[in-house]
């Protein structure tokens, strides 16, 4: 079973193609126009082994937001298109990342019910002067509002916005690899409900 999934997003504010193999190897191009962000996403894609193409345009002459909220929305649909029923998942995920100073928790459910609760420091400076450190909260709700996936995501502690950053992007990968994995007793969808 092929768990792949190929996406095309266009508004007058971004242009989003995207390709993502839930069961790869961490192969990855990724082009935001936005360094910081492609750092991000390619942790994502090399701590959670999932090959993943993105290529964004966007107005990042006007703001980052644009970008980073539609690669959300982009990557949570891909996610849904890709894990189809959810039967065989394992269905949570969790994980813990230090990142020098820091330290972050990733929780995930794939419940089908879209949820975020997050929890980082306010007043944060911007990373590398340019990224605001809001918009982690922002590609975050994206992703899991179009994934349809409850997610919890704590920084416990840090200083350096860069580390808290990027412990985020890796808890996250670890997480979803652990929910989205497939356990071999698990022979249909894993709810009561009979539905995800």
């Amino acid at each position: 079973m092929s768990r792949t999934a190929k996406i095309n997003r266009s508004t007058k504010e971004t242009q989003i193609r995207l390709a993502l193999d839930v069961d790869g190897e961490g192969n990855r191009e990724i082009s935001t126009g936005i360094p910081f962000f492609d750092h991000m996403l390619d942790l994502f894609s090399r701590h959670g082994l999932f090959d993943l193409e993105i290529i964004a345009n966007g107005d990042v002459e006007v703001d980052f937001h644009h970008t980073v909220e539609d690669v959300g929305i982009a990557l949570g649909c891909a996610f849904a298109q890709a894990l189809g029923t959810k039967i065989g998942v394992t269905r949570y995920g969790w994980s813990y990342v230090p990142m020098d100073e820091a330290l972050v928790r990733a929780v995930v459910d794939l419940s089908g019910r879209p949820f975020l609760t997050y929890h980082a420091p306010r007043g944060m400076e911007a990373i590398g002067g340019r990224f605001s450190f809001q918009l982690i909260e922002e590609f975050l709700r994206a992703f899991a509002t179009n994934a349809a996936l409850t997610l919890h995501v704590e920084i416990l502690y840090g200083r350096d916005s860069h580390h808290m950053a990027e412990g985020v992007f890796k808890a996250l990968a670890r997480a979803l690899d652990a929910a989205t994995s497939l356990d071999p007793r698990v022979k249909e969808i894993p709810s009561t409900k009979g539905s995800l």
